[in-house]
């Protein structure tokens, strides 16, 4: 899957989102989408870097003690 295709989907499931929403305003939405991407980003991530939270933390461009702080946010430590 590329790019493209990744954000593609993303765009097509904000679409669908607010059309569920039927005129209602969102609420938070900017929170809610980092926090529904993020946690399946840091599981995915971590079982292929096996667990190795230094590996994943490079992969993701992140400090390990922040990715510690998000898997332990996500419930994923």
């Amino acid at each position: 899957m590329s790019k493209k295709q990744i954000e593609e989907a993303v765009r097509h499931s904000l679409e669908t989102y607010f059309k569920d929403l039927r005129g209602e305003d969102p609420d938070q939405l900017h929170t809610m989408m980092i926090n529904v991407m993020e946690k399946p980003l840091l599981d995915v991530v971590m079982r292929h870097a096996e667990g190795n939270q230094s590996r994943a933390a490079g992969w993701l461009g992140l400090n390990r003690n922040t990715l510690r702080k998000k898997l332990t946010e996500h419930k994923l430590l």
